[in-house]
């Protein structure tokens, strides 16, 4: 019996040794850990994500860093079901060339998104607006809320007129133009993580 056990624990061991270094990272570093571990979901569960919940995603955005402070960013939450609909049915009107499921579909059936303009009086927003994007996508999968960014409905809600009271809408202030999406939600899958091409970092010495 005591040999058995033995053989249990090395075994145990052995497979503790041979673990992937994402998984060695996510167990050291909490932070590390949800950067190695986040995947761009595409199929969401029904279920919506509570106020509560995405208010403190929200908090977590707007505490990225930003070029002098200066939060040049504006976001508009879309939670409700309704108005998701409204939304992705003027896009299907503004495309009429494209199959209806294919012009709903920009958001990935994500539940919730995130609208997010940048000031265009400031030249460095457009970064400010993704260090933003990225905050919030972290928060929301350490949260347990699935996420992807998203630019295709940027250019279906811009492109053509019959969008344009959807944009209206949104209220965003005189000066500030619409740059992305952030879709969240419960993931409904488990997406692999893809390569990543470390040759196209490189020390200088």
């Amino acid at each position: 019996m005591k040999t058995i056990n033995i053989i249990i624990a090395c075994m145990v061991m052995l497979s503790a040794c041979c673990q992937a270094p994402e998984n060695a990272q996510t167990a050291e570093n909490e932070t590390i850990g949800t950067i190695m571990t986040r995947r761009s979901i595409r199929k969401y569960k029904p279920e919506p994500v509570s106020r509560e919940i995405l208010q403190e995603i929200i908090k977590c955005g707007i505490f990225a860093p930003s070029g002098e402070n200066k939060q040049s960013w504006e976001v508009r939450i879309v939670d409700n079901p309704v108005l998701m609909e409204e939304i992705k049915d003027a896009i299907a009107a503004g495309h009429p060339d494209m199959p209806a499921d294919a012009a709903k579909g920009c958001f990935r059936g994500a539940p919730v998104v995130a609208f997010i303009a940048r000031d265009l009086s400031y030249p460095f927003s457009a970064f400010d607006c993704g260090l933003m994007a990225q905050n919030m996508m972290l928060a929301a999968k350490s949260l347990g809320v699935g996420s992807i960014c998203l630019g295709r409905p940027v250019l279906f809600l811009t492109d053509n007129e019959v969008c344009k009271p959807v944009i209206e809408k949104f209220g965003f202030s005189e000066g500030y133009e619409f740059c992305l999406c952030v879709g969240f939600g419960y993931a409904d899958e488990t997406p692999q993580v893809k390569p990543r091409n470390m040759e196209k970092v490189k020390f200088m010495d």
